[in-house]
């Protein structure tokens, strides 16, 4: 099925149900489907064909919704691009992706116009004044509003092409077809257990997989609604998931973290929240107990790269949670741990996750030796190093690129950490490689300390000592005002590398 035609079924039994809401402005799900099929009549009238680019830089919004569904239902593959890039990177993007139309806002013109773009023909705007040299989106929602298949679309052409984050190299560009997204969308509503009474809030950068999988795509197949937030303000969610009765809330550990830090987060009642998701990153267990000990509401961590569609693993929600683990792998998806030849390591042995099923990309954008290398016998080598236990709950130890290489021991900067997230005085903390003449590399540790608390790093070390053997204690702690993220709020390693 196309996402379009799972859009198309849901708009005619949900019809004047709110879809989204996003500050003072609402759209139902038949205004959804209405707009949505006029654009991508008029993109289509662009002379824009089945799995031509067309980009979108744009904050949360609901127009980000509108501007996704009509492209993909345009036959069009959608490429959203990271509102916090700079040109650079934002030409790098559409010239790579040979992006043709580019919806987005005034706010980032300045950007784009300073980019030497060789493939771009149009710019469509959101705002209603005009700016010469672009097309107003409002314009596109006139004439025939019903739906229509593009014929010569099938599942298995790409619906989104999105950019990993490039921490090793250029960004590439993961090409995810319908059959992709349907499959995962509805294999992870199975999984978790959410039906179409669920509010589910969008503060997670809808550039992103994780946000456009399960809080766009998820809830629009369910019938549900979507609360969007333009950005993430720690108390402003608080009051948000009390006011607009908040069920299902996703986020990346560090937003976790940044509530639990809110002061007077007590008087917030989050009593219609039922469910949490956290993915992205690792979930500190000592910040996950301490969440749910505070709001009274399970979170269940998962995980799965962008080329997965992303969602792969995931706690069971009524099943045993293990905390430290990412779960199982969701219906119909296969995973195993492979040793640097390709063969299945024994259980509780580590090695890279590799994952098998319908939700697996079908390549990297013009990148042939990297789709190789990632997708090896239809098998997906995520770059994750991790087990898997006896109940098949798969457990990631670390990124591949971030492991340490101490003399030639293997340190995962993840166990550091998670020992470090126990100690009362640290809010946050990281680890990273650094050189030493001696050994090649060792672990050095940044760390945010709590409010009004003092520490030393003889005290941390002495801390870690006390734990681990020498090799794994870091051997330089720098103590950071905040730890440096990327739009979706994961910690920044490659930059605390550069630090």
């Amino acid at each position: 099925m196309l996402i379009g035609e799972v859009l198309n079924k849901v708009a005619k039994e949900k019809e004047g149900k709110i879809v989204a809401s996003c500050e003072n402005n609402k759209l139902t799900y038949s205004e959804l489907e209405k707009k949505t099929n006029q654009l991508a009549k008029g993109i289509i009238n662009l002379g824009i064909n089945v799995e031509d680019m067309v980009s979108i830089l744009l904050p949360n919004s609901i127009d980000f919704l509108i501007a996704y569904f009509g492209i993909i239902k345009s036959g069009a593959t959608m490429v959203p691009i990271n509102i916090m890039y700079k040109p650079p990177a934002i030409e790098y993007i559409l010239n790579n992706s040979e992006t043709k139309v580019l919806i987005t806002s005034r706010d980032f013109l300045t950007k784009v116009q300073g980019c030497d773009l060789e493939y771009l023909k149009e710019i469509i705007i959101i705002e209603e004044e005009r700016v010469e040299g672009c097309k107003n989106l409002r314009d596109f929602f006139k004439g025939d509003s019903s739906y229509h298949k593009v014929e010569s679309l099938s599942p298995d052409n790409v619906a989104a092409c999105l950019y990993t984050s490039g921490t090793t190299g250029d960004p590439k560009g993961a090409m995810l077809t319908h059959k992709n997204l349907v499959f995962d969308t509805e294999s992870s509503i199975e999984h978790l257990k959410v039906d179409s009474t669920g509010r589910y809030l969008c503060v997670l950068p809808m550039f992103h997989a994780f946000a456009e999988t399960v809080c766009m795509l998820m809830p629009v197949f369910l019938g549900a609604t979507i609360i969007i937030m333009k950005k993430f303000l720690p108390e402003e969610v608080l009051k948000t998931i009390q006011e607009k009765n908040v069920t299902f809330f996703s986020g990346v550990p560090t937003m976790y973290i940044a509530l639990l830090n809110v002061r007077y987060k007590e008087k917030y009642d989050l009593s219609h929240l039922e469910l949490c998701l956290s993915g992205g990153a690792a979930m500190p267990v000592k910040a996950m107990e301490e969440f749910e000990d505070t709001f009274n509401v399970t979170i269940v961590e998962g995980d799965g790269p962008t080329e997965a569609s992303p969602v792969a693993y995931v706690n069971p929600v009524n099943g045993t949670r293990k905390p430290g683990s990412v779960g199982i792998a969701i219906p119909g998806v296969k995973v195993r741990i492979v040793d640097e030849n390709d063969k299945e390591v024994s259980r509780g042995d580590i090695g890279e996750i590799a994952i098998y099923g319908d939700n697996v990309m079908k390549g990297y954008f013009k990148k042939n030796e990297a789709t190789s290398k990632a997708l090896q016998n239809g098998w997906l080598h995520t770059g994750d190093m991790g087990k898997m236990d006896a109940e098949d709950y798969i457990y990631i130890v670390d990124r591949k690129k971030d492991m340490i290489n101490v003399g030639g021991l293997n340190v995962y900067p993840r166990e550091i950490e998670e020992y470090l997230y126990t100690n009362p005085k640290i809010r946050e903390a990281a680890v990273v490689a650094m050189r030493d003449e001696l050994r090649g590399e060792v672990p050095k540790a940044f760390v945010v300390l709590k409010d009004d608390v003092e520490a030393t790093t003889h005290e941390f070390r002495r801390y870690c000592i006390k734990h681990f053997a020498n090799y794994k204690v870091p051997k330089e702690i720098e103590f950071i005002e905040e730890l440096p993220k990327n739009a979706t709020g994961k910690i920044d390693k490659k930059l605390l590398r550069e630090i």
